[in-house]
């Protein structure tokens, strides 16, 4: 069964005040990380996988983006898109990426922010993807760190009250995790590294560049509370591309 959360009023309200508030994790850590894994978007088509709000979808365009397609599940995050798109050439599609096709060398770039980890199956996609991809184009996303997505249990405190550790257990044990984020019962799926890795080289692609971002000493200087993300990444980014035409892999 496909989870489509963000359709819950309630997340989705939660949701989109945090996503309003971009002095969140997403903005400092997560889409710089991102974008240093792009290419030059200009000329290029672009597909967004969990598109959301379509943020990305309409900066990809005033980058030089010649076609912009952006899929999600949620009919509430595409409404508001549309909203805030006026743009022939971004065109959205309610879908579960699960279930999402598009013709084979279609695409030069595919982006996905924070999505993968709610698919319970994710070699599939990347398969899939690693199709749709022109030779020698990129693929870059992120997800939640599988050290967070092991537990979902969040710090263990001090008698202070400050935080002690991040407990890592049941690493090897890929699968459903729920927890509690603005309502009960969110599913993400946890795997690990070398599962993230090996579905990208065995699909033939290269991968290029693996992220574990941090706040720069100037953010954490301006927010002294990013220190902790030191101690515990909570973002996993990927870089890969797809061979080019005549050149060896």
């Amino acid at each position: 069964m496909k989870q489509n959360i963000y359709d819950h009023p309630e997340f989705f309200a939660g949701y989109a005040a945090l996503r309003r508030n971009e002095s969140g994790l997403n903005a400092i850590l997560e889409q710089p990380a991102l974008r240093s894994l792009l290419p030059p978007l200009a000329g290029k088509r672009v597909l967004d996988l969990g598109c959301g709000f379509g943020v990305f979808c309409r900066a990809a365009r005033q980058q030089g983006a010649v076609e912009v397609r952006g899929v999600d599940i949620s009919t509430l995050m595409l409404d508001d898109a549309r909203k805030q798109t006026d743009d022939s050439a971004i065109h959205y599609t309610h879908c579960a990426l699960e279930d999402y096709s598009q013709p084979d060398h279609s695409v030069e770039v595919i982006v996905s922010s924070l999505a993968l980890h709610y698919l319970r199956d994710y070699a599939p996609l990347i398969q899939r993807a690693a199709q749709w991809l022109t030779p020698g184009g990129v693929i870059a996303f992120s997800v939640e760190h599988p050290i967070c997505t092991s537990t979902l249990n969040g710090w263990t405190l001090r008698s202070d009250g400050t935080p002690g550790s991040w407990p890592v257990d049941c690493y090897h044990d890929e699968g459903q995790r729920q927890h509690r984020w603005f309502v009960d019962g969110v599913i993400k799926y946890h795997r690990t590294l070398s599962t993230y890795l090996n579905a990208l080289m065995d699909s033939g692609l290269t991968i290029n560049r693996v992220l574990e971002p941090e706040a720069i000493p100037e953010a954490v200087h301006a927010r002294p509370d990013l220190e902790i993300h030191h101690r515990c990444p909570p973002f996993l980014l990927i870089g890969a591309s797809k061979k080019a035409e005549g050149k060896p892999i």
